[in-house]
């Protein structure tokens, strides 16, 4: 039987299994993943390693560091707790909580949407910030579209938005589940304890 061959003289059928290993390796390349733990519930996030480098991997430290073990869900914003904010938003807000915490590490760089491409829509998780550069620990998950949080967005003076960076793929009832919880003004009473959270891949 004649062994059939490629123009450079390779057997085709050598061809395809190469090219099949390269699909199931290197070309197949995923985001990582991590799941925010409590004690009832699992929370599971992609990272948008690629599109995000900075933030994701400032993110991922936390989580490889434990800096988030019993961290917690604190702050709910929903359109009946923010009456003196013209232009509104629904999150639900999570991290170390105080501003000074001993396991928070130093800013980073503020990734805009304008710069990542990643919009904040419904599940979306970003961080959140004071000026420009001054994100550590804090982050937010978007309940519903929320383009006042993007580049150009209203809802901060500046008008940079927020770093976008990931966006949750399971658990989002379990999210919308927490931001409903009562709270005093914004903030979750009592705040849902986060037992860590992990990367899975």
């Amino acid at each position: 039987m004649v062994n059939k061959r490629g123009a450079n003289g390779i057997p085709l059928i050598a061809m395809f299994l190469f090219l099949m290993v390269l699909m199931l390796t290197g070309c197949s390349k995923k985001n990582p993943h991590a799941l925010i733990i409590t004690k009832t519930d699992t929370i599971e996030i992609e990272l948008y390693i690629d599109q995000a480098p900075i933030t994701v991997k400032n993110f991922m430290r936390y989580c490889i560091d434990n800096r988030y073990k019993n961290a917690t869900f604190y702050r709910a914003v929903r359109p009946d707790n923010q009456p003196d904010n013209a232009i509104k938003i629904a999150v639900l807000q999570g991290g170390l909580f105080d501003d000074f915490h001993p396991l928070m590490l130093p800013p980073i760089e503020h990734e805009t949407t304008q710069k990542t491409g990643i919009l904040h829509k419904d599940g979306v998780i970003s961080m959140a910030r004071n000026e420009p550069g001054t994100a550590t620990s804090e982050f937010f998950i978007c309940i519903g579209d929320q383009p006042e949080l993007d580049f150009g967005g209203k809802r901060n003076p500046d008008g940079k938005g927020f770093a976008a960076f990931g966006k949750v793929t399971k658990g989002m009832d379990v999210v919308k589940k927490y931001w409903q919880m009562p709270t005093k003004g914004q903030y979750l009473e009592p705040r849902i304890r986060i037992l860590d959270i992990i990367l899975v891949n």
